[in-house]
């Protein structure tokens, strides 16, 4: 399994021949290295509805002929636009032929902003994701806050990389995602969320520093790690 980090939230899986990518925030993010105009993707996994995080999956989806799983309310929003979605909701999982999902709970909002309707559509609860694949599995957290059924998730499974939000302000901030990479038990934690906006400033290699174990990865914009 191949994995690489492409600025803000967005998270690139290779495994099993097939392309997928978690929280498509392409256009309007001034960090990634992704263009979405030529990104082929087989799998979208959405963790919430917030724009950036759906980001570009209706245009990817529609043009890459792309599954997207999504908790039921915002995969339901999505289907309505015309692409194929699978629903799922917190603590279910499915095993698709590409590897196993699971939602977790996280603490966090769920919606879509139309701006010129100044209109804001419900999504549903935020989520967590568990994929494994290959006999590994990954933690993307999504947007969350440091929750104490963290240390259940660690406890219930074995976390080969977790991707945590450290910008503070809407999510955890430094502090609070140190603790959640000890309760995750996670054999290595990788930093997300962070610097697209002014108000999520912070410092990754810090942040991967300061994790015990040398656990901490700071994963370059680009940058991939196979497990």
């Amino acid at each position: 399994m191949k994995i690489s980090y492409h600025g803000h939230s967005v998270v690139y899986v290779e495994t099993k021949g097939k392309r997928i990518i978690i929280d498509p925030f392409i256009t309007g993010n001034g960090l990634t290295d992704l263009d979405a105009d030529k990104l082929e993707v087989d799998v979208i996994l959405l963790t919430h509805g917030h724009n950036d995080h759906v980001g570009d999956t209706v245009e990817l989806a529609k043009r890459n002929d792309a599954l997207v799983v999504a908790p039921f309310e915002l995969a339901t929003y999505l289907g309505w636009q015309g692409i194929n979605t699978h629903p799922m909701h917190i603590g279910g999982s499915h095993t698709f032929e590409f590897g196993t999902v699971k939602l977790t709970q996280a603490f966090h909002g769920s919606s879509f902003t139309v701006e010129e309707e100044q209109k804001i559509v419900y999504t549903g609860m935020p989520a967590g994701i568990l994929f494994t694949a290959e006999g590994k599995t990954i933690f993307h957290a999504g947007d969350t806050a440091l929750f104490n059924d963290m240390k259940m998730i660690g406890e219930r499974n074995t976390i080969d990389l977790a991707f945590l939000p450290i910008g503070d302000n809407f999510t955890m901030g430094p502090e609070d995602a140190e603790v959640a990479a000890e309760w995750l038990q996670a054999k290595r934690v990788v930093p997300i969320h962070y610097n697209t906006f002014p108000v999520i400033e912070q410092d990754p290699e810090a942040f991967a520093d300061q994790l015990s174990g040398k656990k901490g990865l700071s994963l370059k914009v680009g940058e991939s790690i196979e497990l």
